[in-house]
């Protein structure tokens, strides 16, 4: 999903199509957990809809132990509120103020005039303001290629900014960028407000950076409808590029906010393993879970998460993927109002101090 201050129902629903997409190629093996379900055995009305919603929910959601949610108390404290001549639009409220429960960016309910939705990094700072970037770094001369904005900066510092895991990534393009920036002393990845997209970009990105496989993270699918009915974690690899493409190995900043979000905050958990990387700004805005689509019996949709990926370490990234150690950075009003990135200048510090521990 591509964050910014607004959104369209149908930008929502190409993001979410994105990450199912994504998922299902750059992990084959649960290609049959992201799929669709229709509970027609509920009634069409509004106490029917409600409970094929919550058992849709109850039945194949994957984080209810993780964020300790009693679904079953929610159910009750919302279903109470539904009433049987309420219309479709207060029905659809009650409902997808129950989905807020979740704290799920992944979850939405969606029908023909709106779509519900969870917006946890509108609570957090911005951290990014792109005009400083292209005016006070760049210079506003900058190259453009395969979603990509790069420079060279003054200080010989390459930049890349990809706002949408969801723009297609050529391998020749790739070879291009890198190439350009090949003699840069170091690499500014910025995924700042980047909400998310294809995983098999994510894939293709990270390729750039190694020079064997690389575990990828773990993926744990549900195995019955009880919250607790998961397989054992299973790991995924990447492989590096071929041998024929440019590959970048000095060392490399990625600039995070927590509008970074779903495949974005994949890409920023896989790339914090890399021992030539440093992840510096703010948490990302986290979106691990892999969806799943049922469809209600008034045609409602309802995505939401139903199967879990875990970063290199095993750990859960639902609620975002933290900045390296010491590289937690907010940016800085009096510096933004001079023309400034905070965190952008301590990826310069970041980059110096690998080149100086031989990295």
């Amino acid at each position: 999903m591509k964050i910014s201050q607004s959104y369209s129902s149908m930008k929502i629903v190409k993001r979410i199509a994105a990450w199912v997409t994504g998922v299902a190629a750059a992990a084959c093996a649960v290609v049959t957990l992201v799929g669709c379900h229709k509970y027609e055995e509920f009634a069409n009305d509004p106490y029917g809809n409600f409970d094929a919603l919550w058992t849709a929910i109850d039945e194949h959601y994957c984080f209810f132990e993780y964020k300790d949610i009693d679904w079953e108390e929610v159910g009750q404290r919302y279903r109470a509120q539904v009433l049987p001549e309420m219309t479709n639009e207060e029905l659809f409220d009650v409902c997808g103020q129950m989905l807020m429960e979740l704290k799920d960016g992944h979850t939405n309910l969606i029908s023909a005039w709106d779509v519900s939705r969870y917006w946890i990094w509108e609570q957090y700072p911005v951290n990014f303001d792109e005009r400083i970037i292209d005016e006070f770094y760049l210079n506003f001369n900058y190259r453009q290629s395969s979603g990509i904005k790069y420079a060279i900066m003054s200080n010989n510092i390459g930049y890349m900014y990809y706002d949408d895991f969801s723009s297609g990534i050529g391998e020749g393009n790739l070879d291009n960028i890198l190439a350009y920036l090949s003699a840069c002393d170091g690499l500014v990845i910025d995924v700042r407000s980047n909400g998310g997209g294809y995983l098999t970009n994510v894939e293709k990105l990270v390729a750039r950076f190694i020079t064997e496989p690389i575990l990828a993270g773990y993926i744990s699918h549900k195995t019955g409808p009880g919250h607790d009915e998961f397989s054992e974690p299973y790991a995924y690899y990447f492989d590096p590029a071929d041998d024929s493409r440019i590959k970048f190995l000095k060392p490399v900043v990625v600039l995070t906010n927590r509008s970074s979000y779903s495949a974005t905050n994949n890409f920023a958990s896989i790339m914090k393993s890399l021992p030539n990387v440093r992840i510096v700004g703010d948490t990302t805005g986290g979106g691990s879970g892999m969806p799943f689509t049922s469809e209600l019996p008034n045609g409602w949709n309802v995505r939401f998460s139903a199967c879990s990926i875990l970063d290199p370490d095993g750990n859960e990234t639902e609620f975002g993927t933290e900045p390296s150690d010491g590289y937690k950075v907010d940016m800085d009003e009096a510096d933004s109002d001079a023309g400034r990135d905070t965190i952008l200048e301590t990826a310069f510090v970041a980059i110096d101090d690998m080149i100086a521990a031989g990295l």
